[in-house]
């Protein structure tokens, strides 16, 4: 007797699969509400199907999912495929179906995403068919690599510094200095492995890898095509992006460097009403999508992008999780950075549901999560704001864009920020309760000064008003209010050597301040050697020098590169600084003389590192317009000075052979930061 699953295929597990006992590939998608599908194969010819499978809804649908199983000597003849669903008209605000049975339909699932030389995103818009222009899934031979052996991760704590890159940006510019089809790739990543390793960062976040339209206009890549696809234009040419992907995961791991992925799991490329079909649409609209009424035009868009994935339905939930799982157990990676994570708690009408979100159970259920780095942007375009502890997921790390905003205004001079400065230094316990209750840890709160979003550190502290003309948005694109100043001369043509020393002061200020502090600190890639992006805060689309990191910075700039790394290396000595729970006890604040008078830019601390086997600190600010004098307070004995921002290169830190204090006090000058160490047993 013939199996059942020869006959008609399974519905599980979802895309194809290689079932060596039969010498046949299982195809399964799910659409809810679909009346026909049609498999679609493709051999050399991809504008021209070899072979056209209708799947019979009484023998290849089980529940939601339609499948079949293909003889292997039919597929491996074709390795490209499609689908073309038809459906019913909308019928309501839960039926808004656009199903166009003359468009060829992206698998969910595809495991590589192909695009044929007439690719066209334009041909995906409209009703009229795009045979030989829309993408398509690429069949993988025989049985899939082997998934990622266990125990091989490194697993950082006290010591994790993110390091954010663009793919592509990191190398692609020629000063890189690579050959140029390694530059900009998976490859490019790998060769810069010893700069990585010199600088002392431990957490590569890599921003979106998931295949995305190449049409979009989208360098950053937040317009996912699908989500278990890597991207091929990272893959160097002639090899398969998947294996140039691992390769690159297999060469960080053995270098004891953590890979987390920028994951975009809130929208898709597909945009709005007048948006390409590519393959959500197509297959199940109402199903993917959260429509704000029953008209196919009200996609709900809380992402800024057109629409809104519909984490509140069930096969959503499962393409997610599925899709998370086979990044880390395929693919190898050790985390994800959700992207404006708070769409995730939207209900089916739109709402905000935060008390318990399913996908958050969904996740923490599994085991295969265990141990994953879970990093969320707790936010959406649409206003949800859902930092610290409104944020569902408990147990995650969460970009503080509190730092952010409170360390750039401190050190830009704003009036009456000195309470929130020592806030977000102890550890942001004020979004992260160190209660009974919350029991939150300190390093949930994910620091930072600068991310890909806003402007680079250099253009932080040189320009006030954006330049993003280029974009193609009137300049009205970008963050709304960035905390920055110029020093009183707009970037960096011609401006007065006095300007320039003030810049590299407060550059310095924020990243100390950014790595004394307690929490996880995320560095973006670039900021070590004051790269520029021209006053651009937002070049999602540009594709060019703008974005790309320039290499020659780093001679440029060398004092401030060993700045940023000592000063990386000096977080990494000193355990104390990053617990896992608050500093507590160990901490006491002063001011420059007593008390700290919390209407002053002056601030002092004392952490004693005793409790974690590490030596004491103590770190005095000076926020204010001219030198004071701090007294060191609460401990004898002596002690070493290790940082004093005001100082130039090399003085500027010296870890290997600290200058000891004659007494007591310490000269700290304008807009400067001097950090003390006592050795223990001192």
């Amino acid at each position: 007797m013939t199996a059942w699953a020869t006959r008609e295929g399974l519905p599980y597990p979802l895309g194809v699969t290689w079932c060596p006992a039969d010498d046949a590939y299982n195809f399964a998608i799910y659409s809810k509400h679909a009346t026909s599908v049609r498999l679609l194969l493709f051999g050399d010819d991809l504008a021209a199907p070899r072979e056209r499978i209708a799947l019979d809804p009484l023998v290849n649908k089980s529940g939601r999912v339609w499948h079949c199983r293909v003889p292997a000597a039919i597929v491996l003849a074709c390795r490209h495929y499609g689908y073309s669903v038809d459906g019913p008209d909308p019928e309501g605000l839960f039926a808004v179906h656009a199903f166009h049975p003359e468009k060829v339909a992206l698998d969910p699932y595809a495991r590589e995403i192909v695009f044929p030389p007439g690719f066209e995103r334009a041909a995906a818009m409209g009703s009229a068919p795009n045979l030989g222009q829309a993408p398509l899934g690429r069949i993988e031979v025989g049985a899939p690599a082997s998934p990622w052996r266990a125990g091989r991760a490194p697993r950082h704590e006290a010591d994790a510094i993110v390091y954010e890159l663009h793919v592509r940006g990191f190398t692609q510019h020629p000063s890189a200095g690579l050959p140029d089809d390694v530059r900009g790739t998976y490859a490019g990543v790998v060769a810069m492995i010893p700069y990585l390793r010199e600088l002392g960062v431990t957490v590569v976040e890599l921003m979106p890898v998931f295949q995305f339209d190449p049409g979009a206009g989208d360098y950053w890549g937040y317009m996912p095509l699908g989500f278990f696809a890597p991207h091929r234009g990272y893959a160097p040419a002639g090899q398969a992006p998947r294996d140039s992907f691992r390769a690159m995961v297999d060469a960080l791991h053995a270098a004891d460097l953590e890979v987390v992925i920028d994951a975009v799991y809130n929208h898709t490329a597909e945009g709005g009403a007048g948006g390409p079909i590519y393959s959500f649409k197509a297959l199940d609209n109402s199903t993917y999508y959260l429509m704000r009424g029953a008209s196919p035009d009200a996609y709900a868009d809380f992402s800024g992008t057109g629409n809104s994935l519909n984490a509140a339905n069930r096969y959503v939930r499962k393409m997610i999780v599925d899709s998370m799982r086979y990044w880390v157990r395929d693919l190898g990676v050790d985390g994800f950075r959700f992207d404006l994570a708070s769409v995730f708690a939207r209900a089916a009408d739109g709402g905000l549901s935060v008390d318990d979100p399913p996908i958050f159970g969904d996740i923490s259920a599994d085991p295969d999560f265990d141990g994953v780095r879970m990093i969320a942007e707790p936010w959406d375009a649409a206003g949800a704001y859902a930092l610290g502890r409104a944020f569902p997921g408990l147990t995650w790390l969460q970009w503080n864009a509190r730092f952010r905003d409170d360390v750039r205004r401190f050190v830009r001079g704003d009036a009456d920020t000195t309470a929130a400065l020592m806030r977000r230094i102890y550890g942001s316990d004020d979004l992260f309760p160190d209660d009974v209750l919350g029991a939150y840890h300190a390093y949930q709160s994910l620091n930072y000064v600068t991310s890909h979003d806003g402007y680079t550190l250099h253009d932080l502290v040189a320009y006030t008003r954006k330049r993003n003309l280029a974009n193609g948005h009137a300049n009205r694109d970008g963050p709304a209010e960035s905390w920055s100043s110029s020093g009183g001369w707009e970037g960096e043509e011609d401006a007065p050597p006095e300007v320039l020393a003030r810049r590299l002061r407060r550059a310095r200020n924020l990243i100390a301040l950014l790595f004394l502090a307690n929490g996880t600190p995320m560095l973006r890639a670039g900021d070590e050697f004051l790269q520029t992006q021209g006053g651009n805060d937002n070049p999602y689309n540009q594709d060019n020098p703008t974005s790309w990191l320039d290499w020659r910075r780093r001679a440029r700039f060398p004092g401030f590169w060993r700045f940023v790394q000592q000063m990386i290396a000096l977080r990494r000595q000193h355990p104390s600084l990053a617990r896992s729970r608050f500093w507590r006890e160990d901490v006491r604040w002063f001011g420059p003389r007593g008390v700290a008078d919390l209407a002053q830019p002056l601030i002092a601390w004392h952490l004693r590192g005793g409790s974690q086997g590490d030596d004491d600190l103590y770190v005095m600010v000076n926020g204010g317009a001219r030198a004071i004098p701090f007294v060191v307070q609460g401990a004898d004995g002596p002690w070493d000075l290790l940082v004093d921002t005001a100082r130039p290169s090399p003085e500027d830190i010296e870890l290997e052979r600290p200058r000891r204090l004659a007494h007591p006090s310490c000269l700290v000058e304008a807009e400067a930061i001097v950090v003390l160490a006592q050795r223990r047993g001192s």
